[in-house]
């Protein structure tokens, strides 16, 4: 009944999403801030009207939006619903294994080998350094690969890269392939490499509403790149699903992009309260990963990162375990507002004082 390559599928396991909010959620690096308030004004006046009709196709001006905050044209905007939609259909225009294998981090975004399997593409998993951060040198060492992507801030350590490091990349990366930066967790500290577009014609930048913009549940990504990428990512929507982004989340996507006060007020709340977290965790006695992100990476050499991340659970508070050889011990906590970290600090501090 079922195909052979269904057969074959492992999916990608998202955060637990509890249908019950007894839960103080840092699991899945969800905003603790609602969007702009702008977005409220514009629901409750919204004219109904408009969803007889079908959005527009092209999302033209959520694009100059978008064009428009980065300093590029809208040719040189792609917009998704999600950027887990535009990643698949990256690796669809832009991937495929008779041209080498497909490069990203060894311990990453797991949804990049998810895609790789679903869209039939030989991957290579490129270690770490020691110290947990991306080896950009390493990806040279291939020979042959029909591509790069990595994320930046990486996921789920948190650690950035410096542009002055990705220039020096791509200036040594075959100019025929092409490179994808996933910058899912950019606005909270890392450098976004968008600037760069216009010198390599092979770099696609890929974002999302979802974390730093409060629209994790609107479903709205977006790739920034040349705009012959552009036109391949189009031709690969309208192969699949001419109306990706639905015309409510057009209009909050505008508003939101529109925002800046708003946007810099919630990054600034939140990057506080992160380096306040990783600073009470050292305090404690924690290895915390330098951040970048809306969370920190954690472990201690005394606890297993199971056995705090299923206490925390039991304790009513959810955190992100990933039991993958290397990185089975940390535990990643999504940074909340003030009070729920205080909730997950005293926590912690009790658990290493009873446990040990």
């Amino acid at each position: 009944m079922f195909t052979e390559r269904f057969a074959n599928l492992t999916p990608y396991t998202p955060g637990e999403q509890p249908r019950d909010m007894k839960y103080v959620k840092l699991n899945t690096n969800e905003n603790p801030y609602p969007p702009s308030p702008g977005i409220t004004d514009f629901l409750k006046s919204m004219d109904i009207e408009q969803l007889r009709l079908y959005p527009d196709p092209s999302s033209l001006r959520l694009r100059k939006a978008i064009a428009g905050h980065y300093g590029v044209d809208a040719e040189n905007v792609f917009t998704g619903n999600g950027s887990d939609e535009v990643l698949s259909f990256c690796y669809y225009a832009f991937f495929e294994s008779s041209r080498g294998q497909l490069l990203f981090p060894e311990h990453t975004y797991s949804f990049y080998p998810v895609y790789a399997e679903y869209h039939g593409i030989d991957y290579f998993k490129v270690p770490l350094n020691r110290d947990f951060s991306i080896n950009l040198e390493a990806f040279l060492e291939k020979e042959t690969t029909t591509g790069v992507i990595f994320p930046n801030p990486n996921a789920p350590t948190g650690m950035g890269i410096g542009l002055r490091e990705i220039d020096s990349f791509l200036s040594k990366f075959p100019k025929n392939r092409v490179v994808v930066i996933d910058e899912a967790y950019v606005d909270f500290g890392a450098d976004s490499a968008v600037p760069l577009i216009r010198k390599y014609r092979n770099l696609l930048i890929v974002q999302t509403f979802s974390k730093s913009r409060s629209l994790a549940g609107a479903r709205l990504g977006y790739a920034i790149g040349d705009g012959a990428l552009i036109r391949a990512l189009n031709t690969v929507k309208d192969s699949f699903n001419s109306y990706p982004v639905d015309v409510i989340t057009q209009e909050l996507g505008i508003l939101a992009i529109k925002d800046t006060a708003h946007f810099e007020k919630t990054i600034t709340a939140i990057t506080a309260v992160r380096n306040e977290v990783s600073t009470a965790l050292q305090n404690l006695g924690w290895e915390v990963l330098p951040s970048k992100s809306n969370f920190v990476f954690t472990r201690n050499d005394k606890v297993s990162g199971k056995k705090v991340y299923e206490w925390l659970k039991a304790e009513g508070i959810l955190v992100r375990h990933f039991n993958h050889p290397g990185i089975e011990d940390f535990i990643r906590v999504t940074i909340g507002r003030k009070h729920d970290m205080k909730a997950f600090l005293d926590l912690i501090a009790d658990y290493i004082q009873t446990d040990t």
